[in-house]
């Protein structure tokens, strides 16, 4: 009788070829998901963190020891209203006025003038930020 062909004994021999290219698959494609999953997150925080009003601080000078004009510089929709955050600081770096500024002009992009009262003589001004608040 003729005796039957078994396979080779598992471990005797090492790695088959093809167990060594589907580990290297796995392991491309283990890289290649996470990649694309960090991808869509980040599309995600960037999409929901937009901000369809954006201005830009062109200039600021205390006009008095209490009161700052500053000058911004805004972009937007046409339809949108924004408010964009202004504060002053003093010499020490403590917060010495604030204002919160409606933008509702039915332009695109133009500049906006601002004076503010402050407590005390401000040494600076930035802006914090804007956003939308409604849509026209």
């Amino acid at each position: 009788m003729a005796a039957a062909r078994e396979g080779l004994p598992d471990g005797r021999y090492g790695r088959s070829a093809d167990q060594r290219a589907d580990r290297k698959l796995k392991i491309v494609a283990a890289v290649l998901g996470t990649a694309l999953a960090g991808l869509l997150v980040w599309f995600g925080v960037h999409y929901l963190t937009k901000t369809d009003v954006s201005a830009q601080l062109i200039r600021s000078k205390p006009m008095t020891d209490t009161t700052v004009q500053a000058v911004l510089e805004v972009r937007k929709n046409k339809a949108d209203t924004g408010v964009c955050t202004l504060r002053s600081l003093g010499t020490d770096g403590s917060e010495v006025g604030r204002v919160d500024v409606t933008l509702d002009r039915r332009e695109d992009h133009f500049t906006e003038r601002v004076t503010f009262r402050t407590t005390r003589h401000a040494a600076a001004t930035e802006l914090e930020g804007c956003t939308t608040t409604s849509r026209g």
